[in-house]
């Protein structure tokens, strides 16, 4: 937190930085494991669901790149605060990972942010965005993860210590904070608009980095994407992307923007770091029309004066 925030503000936010900080995407380990099995989809839903993966960065939180951990098998410590919490498995494994989830526990995770066992998902697995993705984008991610190789691994406890550990607190964040989806679109935009609205919202959910919070963890709708704090180690600010023209990317054109989504190259000749350099990773395997529709979007937004980039 930075240093001119007094102790209640920090004690409340605190609280909220907590609730966001696991990565409990999927499968809590400990979880009743489910029987029901999905039948067989068409071929294509497995090359769909991972040109979606890939827009959604599943791979960077649940991969422990940095000490060499099995793709998807989970294990990426999150840095905060108040201790280390440990990305989950989300390989096809089906003791560890979610092998053994139905397509309606995978629809109820990404929609509603409830396990099969029905324990609340902490926010900080984007749920609240992606519970705006359509019921066929959600299930052909689900294809996606399970025609790849299942991981025996088991899921690592979350190196925190009571309160921050309690799931029951998550109940009140989403009274005030969730609502569920999907999106619905504006029959008033274009289609491209509409198109960039979905990406940007629920499958990409760049809001969840890009838009300041509460002290209790939620979105500031109010000021969405005009900036975002990032917790941990060396914390960095999420940059302003709305086209403010002097905190945000006002100065950007479309094609500054698509172009960035492709390569990680700014405006101004520069390459971004880490995190957004992973982000970046799947969006350049997006289609040009997809970075485009993200670029159009972005630059309609109203213009905020929040935190500069």
């Amino acid at each position: 937190m930075r240093e001119h925030l007094g102790p209640l503000h920090r004690l409340g936010a605190a609280l909220g930085f907590a609730l966001l900080a696991t990565v409990a995407a999927c499968n809590t380990g400990d979880d009743p494991k489910p029987t029901a099995r999905a039948a067989p989809r068409d071929p294509d839903a497995v090359k769909r669901g991972e040109y979606l993966f890939n827009a959604a960065n599943c791979a960077g939180c649940h991969t422990d790149s940095a000490h060499g951990g099995a793709r998807l098998a989970g294990g990426r410590a999150v840095e905060t605060p108040f201790g280390a919490y440990l990305s989950r498995n989300i390989t096809p494994d089906p003791t560890y990972g979610i092998g053994a989830w139905s397509d309606e526990d995978f629809l109820r995770a990404l929609r509603r942010g409830i396990s099969p066992g029905g324990a609340h998902y902490f926010p900080a697995f984007p749920f609240p965005a992606f519970t705006g993705m359509t019921g066929r984008d959600i299930l052909d991610i689900k294809a996606y993860l399970f025609a790849q190789a299942p991981v025996p691994q088991p899921n690592k406890p979350h190196q925190v210590g009571f309160p921050f550990d309690m799931r029951m607190s998550v109940v009140l964040w989403r009274a005030l904070y969730f609502s569920p989806g999907p999106l619905a679109s504006d029959p008033t935009k274009s289609a491209e608009w509409n198109r960039g609205a979905y990406l940007v919202n629920a499958v990409a959910h760049c809001g969840e980095c890009h838009t300041p919070r509460t002290a209790l963890g939620g979105v500031e709708t109010d000021r969405a994407f005009s900036g975002g704090e990032l917790s941990g180690p060396g914390a960095k600010l999420a940059p302003n992307i709305t086209p403010d023209p002097a905190k945000g990317i006002g100065a950007w054109s479309p094609d500054d923007i698509a172009a960035f989504l492709e390569s990680g190259m700014t405006a101004k000749g520069d390459f971004v770091a880490a995190p957004m350099s992973e982000v970046v990773e799947g969006t350049a395997k997006l289609s040009a029309a997809d970075r485009r529709a993200i670029a159009v979007y972005l630059k309609a937004l109203r213009p905020i004066p929040g935190s500069g980039s």
